[in-house]
């Protein structure tokens, strides 16, 4: 199997006072390229958690991650920080969208705080909106933009990079079901278009259940379903 990430024996320990908080306990998984990929339990379980970690937003207490073959504990924070704006992408629950700039300002941001011109990147990040069904939508702010529009932003925002994989936390939690149903048709049909590699965490499982493959967390151990 070509996996774009790999995730070997992952634990992940939190310490409150004197308590010990055993969230992963050796889950094992990886991400094929080009298919999608959901993690699915229920809450309180670790999907966040290990979604962060297979990110590089966060550290496992034990164990390794492999990204395109590169091992992320073996690498300095810049590398890691150089390997995540260019290998991966990010679909949180609550947009993270900047309110005072348009949504084509949003989608250049990973652009932009590298300090590109916005007349260098704003061919891609029109094309991107597009893409996503917002073409008329480019100046507005995300206080203009409905729950699914901001989504439809944030998901342009994670492509604009090209990265190898987009990793979505419950991408429709905070949506109603019609709404919910258009975004994830959306990342079907970018998933079938473009093969983009997709990791959708959800607590969901008749959408888990659509995913290439599928895999729950449960007792902080990852089971696979499909």
């Amino acid at each position: 199997m070509n996996s774009v990430i790999v995730c070997e024996n992952i634990h992940k320990k939190f310490y409150d006072g004197s308590r010990i908080l055993h969230i992963l306990r050796g889950v094992n998984l990886e991400v094929p390229a080009g298919k999608i990929l959901a993690i699915s339990g229920p809450s309180g379980v670790g999907k966040s958690t290990l979604l962060h970690i297979i990110g590089t937003l966060d550290n496992p207490t034990e164990g390794k991650v492999i990204i395109n073959g590169k091992d992320v504990q073996k690498l300095s924070r810049q590398q890691i920080n150089q390997l995540r704006n260019k290998e991966i992408g990010f679909v949180f629950q609550f947009y993270h969208l900047l309110p005072e700039f348009t949504a084509i300002e949003n989608v250049m941001m990973p652009a932009l705080c590298k300090g590109i011109a916005k007349e260098e990147c704003y061919t891609r990040a029109e094309e991107l909106l597009q893409k996503v069904g917002l073409a008329d939508r480019l100046t507005h702010k995300p206080g203009e933009l409905s729950g699914g529009e901001q989504q439809r932003v944030a998901i342009a925002r994670a492509l604009f990079n090209k990265p190898k994989v987009v990793l979505t936390d419950e991408p429709t939690g905070n949506l109603d079901e019609e709404t919910s149903a258009g975004v994830i048709d959306l990342l079907w049909r970018l998933n079938e278009e473009e093969g983009v590699t997709i990791v959708i965490v959800t607590h969901d499982e008749s959408l888990a259940e659509k995913a290439h493959h599928w895999i729950s967390l449960h007792e902080g151990k990852a089971y696979v379903r499909k």
